[in-house]
């Protein structure tokens, strides 16, 4: 069910859709090279190989898991072999690329620079933090979203409809919503629980009549009941390591050290990558524990910097003693969502302008212009704290940060309400 053109490629429409820009660049021909960074199952493979066969240029691929510097300089050979002034250059797609360490990254980067091939890259992990700077330069990045309902009632559509082997059978969907959750916006998650249950069905159908198989309904209750029995057939391609980090992290906002504990476990006998755990909780001490206990953030990135240099087995004692602290810290997203708030409110207000007594003034002409003019130094005021405006004059009495109800934020509420009054409701 692979599509094999960008009219039959289901989601992303903000890169592939009707005059966006990936689609632009791909029906000119004129194909940079990029990094498609995206969970499983959103199409990156898919989206890599309509390039190559739209364009019809040489197609090479390599998996960053089994692949190492010998393999890339021995396809990049095979890439120079090919250039002709009349052929496009080949692409070359490199899966789970930011498993590629940097001696690997680097030997890539002559040819992409130099435009012996295309690179196409795929990741599941943020490709500022496992990409080395020099490729990242010479490549765009591009984000792929978890598809949508609409985009997974579409597959499933067409699956029934037109792959041959479920065309055999009679197919009733009475109940959508088990089978739409447990794909968890992957087309892969989703075909694998479909297959999963039309099989078991049609088997036991089989089984009890000795006959050609009747109609195949599916419902909640019995995608839930073929999914638990066949766990490892409908995960077969590892994608639960993020069910795992999602049990991890909601194990750790919700205050239980003892899940948290569990979870960590499940992946480190499951061999996930130490930086990613300790990653996501360097995430999580800001955004879920924040200035409830500001020291959560300095243990995290503590625990990332340690088990950088300590690796296995002994970095799962530091990831403990970390998540053991990040569950039995007080919590407030308030940071978070002060963040989000004031981002809400640049995008509904555009660019106000800085009001001139904050302004820099750097020359004379600003200076004459009132850039600075009865700006007020804080430092020169009893307490170091003087009443002014600091945002713009249209939104001056906005409150974004709303400290919340904890022991070391109801400090902070104390102490604003001290300075500023009334002003912003502390």
């Amino acid at each position: 069910m692979r599509p094999k053109s960008l009219d039959e490629f289901v989601g992303q429409e903000h890169l592939v859709g009707k005059n966006s820009l990936l689609r632009n660049f791909i029906e000119s021909g004129n194909i940079p090279s990029f990094i498609m960074w995206g969970p499983p199952g959103v199409g990156k493979t898919t989206l890599a190989r309509i390039i190559a066969n739209q364009q019809n240029r040489a197609f090479y691929q390599l998996s960053a898991v089994h692949s190492g510097v010998k393999e890339v300089r021995e396809t990049i050979g095979k890439a120079k072999s090919q250039q002709f002034f009349d052929k496009p250059n080949p692409i070359l797609f490199i899966d789970e690329i930011h498993r590629f360490n940097k001696s690997q990254q680097d030997s890539l980067l002559g040819s992409v620079e130099q435009g012996v091939l295309t690179l196409i890259g795929a990741t599941t992990e943020n490709p500022s933090f496992e990409v080395i700077s020099p490729l990242l330069s010479r490549c765009q990045i591009y984000v792929l979203k978890p598809l949508e309902k609409n985009d997974l009632l579409q597959l499933i559509d067409r699956a029934l409809n037109q792959d041959p082997y479920l065309k055999k059978f009679s197919v009733v969907i009475e109940e959508k919503e088990a089978i739409l959750r447990f794909s968890g916006g992957d087309a892969r998650k989703l075909y694998n629980v479909l297959e999963l249950v039309i099989n078991t069905d049609s088997a036991s159908q089989n089984e009890k009549e000795g006959k050609n198989v009747g109609s195949i309904i599916v419902t909640n209750e019995k995608v839930q009941a073929r999914v638990q029995e066949n766990i490892a057939l409908y995960d077969k391609n590892g994608e639960q390591h993020y069910d795992i980090i999602s049990a991890f992290i909601k194990s750790i906002r919700g205050s239980d050290p003892n899940a948290a504990v569990y979870w960590l476990a499940r992946m480190v006998e499951g061999g996930e990558d130490v930086k990613f755990i300790a990653r996501r909780m360097v995430i999580l001490a800001a955004e879920d524990i924040g200035l409830a206990n500001p020291n959560a953030l300095l243990l995290a990135q503590s625990c990332f910097e340690a088990v950088n240099v300590i690796g296995w087995p002994e970095s799962r004692i530091i990831l403990s003693e970390a998540a053991i602290y990040l569950a039995t810290s007080p919590k407030s997203n308030a940071a978070y969502q002060a963040i989000s708030e004031a981002q809400s409110a640049v995008q509904k207000e555009g660019d106000l302008p800085v009001p001139l007594n904050l302004r820099n003034a750097p020359t004379k002409l600003m200076k004459e212009l009132g850039y600075g003019k009865d700006y007020k130094y804080a430092h020169n005021y009893k307490d170091n704290f003087v009443t002014e405006d600091y945002l713009p004059e249209k939104i001056s009495d906005n409150k974004f940060y709303d400290p919340q109800k904890n022991p070391r934020e109801e400090e902070i509420r104390q102490h604003l309400r001290k300075l500023w009054g009334e002003k912003y409701g502390y």
